[in-house]
């Protein structure tokens, strides 16, 4: 699945938590309907069988409850997607990435391994710690094997960790800096890799076993020994992940280093030159850091912004007015048609942990979308979430927020202020109450926690049922004015 995801360590973040956010696009020339759902330990399988590959394996018998984001029509299987277990763990899956030939040659892909619709499912139920996750899908990988390239994402209240798979049969993963932000577009992205913390103390570095190995055997190591003299991987501290494993196709250019750029340019304004002959980095820079430290705090409604961002303000903004038009829509845009859905998992340090995680979600295109926020700690989900199926209905958030999409898409210098104003309506109205919701829990006296969070997510579900309704009719009633057999008899 192309997708595009953002985190950011806790002390990067407005309010100290740890998020972790990514959109899912389906593929080329598909859409596919997404609903918000908790698996309980009940509905858990014990054994499992992927619908794509075949692959079966026998899962634990100690599952813990976790939400989930799963396609609504499983013809392909679960692909979960985004989730919290109730250890308030979260786990985003998956970030398809690219690596090389040579690296494919060594460790060839496993027809009947693992992919993005298993490994939520496989992960999520049975970690307490970010580094778990790493642990555990790390396991699963080097025994079985997956058939495509994955980065994942893996949270918890004072960690995030990015794991990528490298090959059939190995990973990668590190730790994301406390005060730094990692952007990832659909290409290898973890750019140095510090072998004598993976395998030292792996403070912030973890990888197979075998990695050093692996790589001197399979003549993968592309780097230069300053002193001309012999290359040690395990005394490398700054390895060239990219240069080594990962691609360098020209399609890069176009679908993936420009959502890297647009990301930065917008969190990093003033770091480095963006545009122009003197430009530290283009959109089509192979070198786009993969973390960074922001200028200011990172909020919700920032990563909402970057994981919808369409060039807005350049020259390749598909919906630009002005300047060459040739330049227009040159790059794969991050909010695309083909968003599914955006979710940011919030895990909130210094709240209680029946409130600790927070999962904002927008479904649809994200350029016509707003983020709203719900407790993870339940054991159902708001009706407006999860009855998605592949009936096209304004009842549910998916279809509605399609709909609106394709009608405001034809009509977009009418529709747009209708959707901006949608979308800062929302937020404020998530947030206040988010606020109001926690603050009765601290007040005590809520009687059954579950029932509790569950009737607060029916009541923002309620909101944005409420103010999405409202925008479907703006929206209709612009793209209906400006119909192309639109006629009056004053036009006569």
């Amino acid at each position: 699945m192309p997708c595009t995801t953002f985190l950011a360590g806790k002390n990067a973040t407005y309010n100290g938590s740890t998020m972790m956010a990514r959109n899912e696009d389906s593929s080329s020339g598909s859409f596919d309907p997404k609903k918000f759902m908790v698996v309980n330990p009940a509905d858990q399988p014990r054994h499992y069988k992927s619908a794509l590959s075949k692959f079966e394996i026998d899962l634990p018998d100690n599952p813990m409850r976790y939400t989930a984001m799963p396609n609504a029509i499983p013809k392909e299987g679960i692909w979960g997607e985004a989730g919290v277990n109730e250890m308030n763990v979260a786990m985003s899956e998956t970030e398809t990435i690219t690596s090389n030939v040579r690296v494919l040659g060594a460790d060839p892909l496993v027809k009947d391994g693992i992919g993005e619709e298993d490994m939520l499912t496989l992960v999520l139920p049975y970690i307490k710690s970010a580094r778990e996750g790493v642990e555990r899908l790390g396991d699963i990988i080097t025994k079985y094997g997956t058939y495509e390239m994955n980065g994942i994402g893996f949270q918890d209240e004072n960690e995030i960790w990015w794991f990528e798979s490298i090959g059939g049969h190995h990973f990668i993963a590190k730790r994301v800096p406390d005060d730094e932000y990692v952007v990832m577009p659909n290409q290898q992205g973890i750019d140095s890799f510090d072998f004598t913390d993976a395998f030292g103390d792996q403070e912030e570095n973890i990888c197979s076993d075998d990695m050093i190995e692996f790589i001197v055997e399979n003549d993968l190591d592309l780097m230069i020994p300053e002193d001309g003299g012999a290359h040690e991987l395990a005394a490398e501290t700054d390895f060239d992940v990219r240069i080594c494993l990962g691609s360098h196709d020209d399609s890069d250019h176009v679908y993936n280093t420009p959502r890297a750029w647009a990301m930065e340019r917008f969190l990093n304004p003033n770091t480095f030159i963006w545009e122009g002959p003197d430009a530290d980095y283009t959109p089509e820079s192979d070198d786009i850091p993969w973390s960074m430290e922001p200028e200011r705090k990172v909020t919700v409604e920032d990563v909402k912004y970057v994981l919808s961002l369409h060039y807005q303000g350049t020259k390749f903004d598909p919906y630009g007015k002005y300047g060459d038009k040739s330049e227009r829509g040159k790059y794969r845009p991050i909010g695309i048609n083909r968003n599914n859905f955006v979710a940011l998992t919030e895990i909130r340090s210094g709240y209680p942990s029946e409130i600790k995680a927070v999962e904002w979600i927008a479904e649809g295109s994200n350029v016509f979308n707003a983020f709203v926020p719900f407790y993870a700690n339940v054991t159902k989900t708001p009706l407006y979430l999860a009855n998605t199926n592949e009936n096209v209905t304004t009842e549910n958030f998916y279809w509605a927020n399609r709909i609106i999409a394709a009608l405001a898409d034809k009509s977009w210098s009418m529709c747009n202020s209708h959707i901006e104003r949608y979308q800062n309506k929302v937020h404020a109205e998530g947030h206040h109450m988010l606020n109001v919701s926690d603050r009765r829990f601290a007040d005590g006296d809520i009687g059954d926690v579950h029932a509790f969070l569950e009737k607060c997510n029916d009541d923002v579900a309620a909101m944005v049922k409420t103010e999405t309704d409202d925008l479907l009719s703006k929206v209709l009633y612009e793209a209906s004015m400006d119909m192309k057999n639109a006629f009056s008899r004053s036009d006569a």
